[in-house]
C-alpha cells in the first residue's frame, strides 16, 4: 500500500468588492477538486496583508475594488517573494484593461460574464500543475 501523503490543495484567495460575487466565486471554484479558498477581501490593502498570511498560491481579484483598483495590487503582489499566481476576473474586460493589468503582474485576465468556465478551467490546470511540480516552476501562461 503506497502511503504517500496527498498533495496540498491549491489556496485561492478571493479579492471583490462585492460580497455575492465573492460568495458565488467561491462557491464554484472551491466545488472544484483540489482547490481550497484560503481567505477574502474587499480591498486592496487588507487583501494584501491577508494574502500574505494566508499563504494563498491563487489570487482572484476584480479589476475595481473598495478603496482603490487592482492594479497597485498586482504590482504589489508581483513584488512578493515568491508572488503568487494573479487572475483578474472582472466586468471591465476592454482591451486596455487587459493589457495594463497583464503588464501590471497578472497572469491571467477573464471577464466574469463570458468567460467564467474559462477561468474554472485556468484552475484545474493550476491544480493539476501544483500538484505536479509546483506553481512557481510554470511559465507564465497570459489568458
Amino acid at each position: 500500500m503506497n502511503s504517500s501523503p496527498s498533495p496540498r490543495a491549491l489556496r485561492v484567495f478571493l479579492v471583490d468588492d462585492a460580497l455575492a460575487i465573492r460568495a458565488r466565486i467561491a462557491a464554484r471554484f472551491g466545488a472544484i477538486d483540489g482547490v481550497e479558498i484560503a481567505g477574502e477581501a474587499e480591498e486592496p490593502e487588507a487583501a494584501f496583508a491577508a494574502i500574505a498570511a494566508s499563504g494563498a498560491d491563487l489570487v482572484v481579484l476584480d479589476l475595481r475594488l473598495a478603496g482603490g483598483t487592482a492594479m497597485d495590487l498586482l504590482q504589489r503582489l508581483a513584488r512578493h517573494a515568491p508572488p503568487p499566481v494573479t487572475m483578474v476576473l472582472t466586468n471591465h474586460s476592454g482591451v486596455w484593461f487587459r493589457e495594463a493589468c497583464l503588464a501590471n503582474g497578472a497572469r491571467y485576465f477573464f471577464d466574469k460574464t463570458g468567460e467564467f468556465e474559462l477561468a474554472c478551467h485556468a484552475i484545474k490546470q493550476l491544480v493539476h500543475a501544483h500538484g505536479a511540480r509546483g506553481l512557481h516552476h510554470l511559465g507564465a501562461h497570459h489568458v
